[in-house]
C-alpha cells in the first residue's frame, strides 16, 4: 500500500531499498526451526523468501500531508555511506529522492523529518554529500530525534553507549548523519510526549534503543501507529517476545513491543512498522492472551482498509 489516507492527512510510502534480509534465526535469535515452520506458508513470499531462507524486508519512508505540513517519517540508510561492518547498506546508489520527486516532494518541502531511533537504517538521508561534505537532505525541515539516544550512540561520550552489536552495524552513522545536523542547528532532541502538530504526538517505547519512538497519528476517526523497530516481521505480533539481535535492551524491548501491540489492538489503529513487506501496514487483533495481523489489502476514497 503505497498512498492511503488517516483522516485528512494523505500518507505516502516512499521506498529506498528491497530484498532478502537475513534467516529469521539470524534476525531473531530465540526463533526456532519448528516455530519458523509452522509460519513459513503464511509469510511466503511477501514477507519471506523461501529459496534464500531469508526474511523479505524493506527500507521505506513515509510523507505524511496534511495539506499545510509535510512530515517524512525515518530515512532509512542514505547513499554514499560507508558501513563495514554491515556490507548490505554500504555505499548504497538507490533512487530514494527520484522516487520521493515521483510522488510529488522535493526534499525542500519537508518541514519535519522524524526518526523513530538512531539507527544506520533510519538516519541515513538526513544528510547526502555536497561536494565532499555532509550537509542537510531536507534543508528546510526541523529534524526530530530522541534525546534518549543522543548520548548514548555519540561515540564522543565514553560513559554509556550501545553493545558490540550496536556498535558494530552503527560505525559511522553518528558523525555522517546525526552530527551534521546537531552543528546545522536544524536538530531537535526530542523526549515523551512531544507534540508536532495538533494530533500528531511522540511516545517513547524503549528497549530496541533508548529512545525509540512511536508516533501517534489521530485525524477524524482513525488512529495509526508508525513504530519503527518496535517489530521487523509480522512473525512478531504472533510472537512478541522475539527480539532482534539489534535490539539494545532484550528485557525492555519485549515490554514496549507488548505495550505496543495492546494499544494498537484496543483502540484500531493502523500500524505502520519501517521494515514489513506485503501492503507494508497491518491492523493487530487480541486472540485469547496473544495477538494476530490483519492485513490490509487496499484503501477506500474515505480512508478506510479492507482486510
Amino acid at each position: 500500500m503505497n498512498r492511503f489516507t488517516i483522516g485528512s492527512i494523505k500518507v505516502t510510502r516512499i521506498e529506498e531499498w528491497q530484498g532478502g534480509f537475513s534467516a529469521p534465526e539470524y534476525l531473531f535469535p530465540s526463533c526456532t526451526a519448528e516455530d519458523w515452520t509452522s509460519l513459513e506458508e503464511e509469510f511466503t513470499p511477501e514477507y519471506f523468501d523461501a529459496r534464500s531462507g531469508k526474511l523479505y524486508a524493506f527500507l521505506q519512508s513515509w510523507v505524511l500531508d496534511t495539506g499545510e505540513y509535510r512530515i517524512l517519517f525515518d530515512t532509512g540508510a542514505g547513499n554514499d555511506k560507508p558501513r563495514p561492518n554491515l556490507p548490505i547498506f554500504s555505499n548504497l546508489k538507490t533512487d530514494f529522492l527520484l522516487n520521493l520527486a515521483k510522488a510529488g516532494y522535493q526534499p525542500e518541502d519537508i518541514d519535519y523529518v522524524v526518526c523513530s531511533h538512531v539507527h544506520v537504517d533510519h538516519v541515513g538521508w538526513n544528510t547526502r554529500l555536497i561536494d565532499g561534505k555532509w550537509e542537510a537532505t531536507f534543508r528546510n525541515a526541523q529534524y526530530l530525534l530522541p534525546l534518549a539516544d543522543r548520548d548514548y550512540w555519540n561515540p564522543q561520550v565514553t560513559e554509556i553507549g550501545p553493545g558490540e552489536i550496536g556498535r558494530l552495524v552503527n560505525d559511522g552513522m553518528f558523525e555522517d548523519s546525526v552530527r551534521p545536523l546537531m552543528n546545522s542547528g536544524r536538530l531537535v532532541w526530542t523526549e515523551d510526549g512531544h507534540e508536532i502538530l495538533p494530533g500528531i504526538v511522540l511516545r517513547t517505547f524503549p528497549g530496541h534503543t533508548p529512545g525509540s519512538t512511536v508516533m501517534n497519528v489521530h485525524s477524524g476517526n482513525m488512529k495509526a501507529m508508525f513504530v519503527g523497530d518496535l517489530m521487523h516481521h509480522p512473525a512478531q505480533i504472533y510472537h512478541p517476545y522475539w527480539n532482534s539481535q539489534f535490539c539494545e535492551d532484550q528485557e525492555i524491548a519485549i515490554l514496549s513491543r507488548l505495550r505496543m501491540l495492546k494499544q494498537a489492538a484496543s483502540t484500531d489503529a493502523v500500524v505502520i512498522p519501517a521494515h514489513f513487506g506485503g501492503e507494508h501496514i497491518v491492523k493487530i487483533a487480541s486472540e485469547g492472551s496473544g495477538f494476530r495481523p490483519i492485513y490490509l489489502k487496499s484503501a477506500t476514497g474515505q480512508g478506510g482498509f479492507s482486510a
